[in-house]
């Protein structure tokens, strides 16, 4: 079916997913805008749109709300991947997918009714190199390092999970913090690709709460490379164990760290709704 559409949420990050084999327009920034629009379109955190790989099971593009497009999205891989065994693409429950930011691995891990439930995907390394994050600094790794944000001066730690991430320990999380001073870190000299924000919180060895102002697409109720950015950058600093669960406002995440950083993540996916994109919605 032409400009056919999927939406599906994994703990409260809502993606709208397209295959590009039935898309008979081009997907430009302006669409993407339009499409992700709450007023003008369906309402979105970003598109996801299947396309072919020669190096994986199958191929992901990610795009974000204002049109760019990310390397890799921990909830947008967990949701493409209820779609690829929802819809038959696949007849196995583990599967390979080429992103921007890396290969992945998923694995469906529970169903309902012949649906995918909860998803669990093999997210790459954790790497603190601030030239791969990247970040321009002068040391190897921007982490424990001062940042001045408008009247603010934050301690960040600096992290790529296949797209850049800076993460802040708070003994308190406001809302209405990160709401005002996120964009003004996204937008820092210092990450020449932007980056993303999380305030975190630990509250035990194995839980820390989290809110998120995502690179793209701002003030988000969950995020699952913020997840696994904020528990690697935890696991650093020695102030939780290895096995976590992230507590964000959309939901709570699984996540697992080895010695070698490598990150396993699992959590909760459900369909919202499917539909055909119209003319006038697609038209410029």
């Amino acid at each position: 079916m032409k400009n056919f559409f999927v939406k599906s949420q994994g703990i409260g990050n809502a993606y709208i997913v397209l295959n590009s084999d039935d898309v008979d327009f081009k997907l430009t920034s302006e669409r993407i805008i339009k499409i992700c629009s709450l007023q003008y379109g369906i309402g979105s955190d970003g598109i996801l749109l299947k396309v072919p790989s020669v190096k994986a099971d199958f191929g992901l593009q990610i795009f974000n709300p204002d049109g760019s497009e990310a390397e890799k999205s921990g909830n947008g891989l967990r949701i493409f991947s209820k779609y690829l065994h929802d819809y038959k693409f696949s007849s196995k429950k583990e599967f390979t997918i080429e992103t921007k930011g890396g290969i992945i691995k998923a694995w469906i891990t529970a169903e309902n009714k012949g649906k995918a439930s909860q998803v669990k995907v093999e997210l790459g390394k954790a790497v603190f190199e601030a030239s791969q994050i990247p970040v321009n600094f002068s040391k190897k790794e921007c982490f424990g390092e001062n940042l001045e944000a408008g009247d603010k001066n934050y301690v960040v730690h600096c992290v790529s999970v296949g797209n850049p991430h800076c993460v802040v320990i708070k003994d308190t999380l406001d809302e209405n913090e990160i709401k005002k001073y996120g964009t003004l870190i996204e937008n820092h000299p210092m990450f020449p690709n932007r980056i993303n924000v999380q305030f975190a919180k630990v509250i035990s060895e194995n839980k820390i709460q989290v809110l998120i102002w995502e690179r793209g697409a701002g003030y988000t109720l969950s995020s699952g490379t913020s997840s696994c950015a904020v528990a690697a950058v935890a696991v650093k600093k020695n102030l939780t164990g290895r096995k976590l669960t992230l507590e964000m406002q959309g939901g709570n995440l699984e996540i697992e760290i080895d010695e070698s950083w490598n990150i396993m993540m699992e959590g909760e996916v459900k369909e919202i709704a499917t539909g055909v994109l119209s003319n006038e919605l697609i038209s410029l």
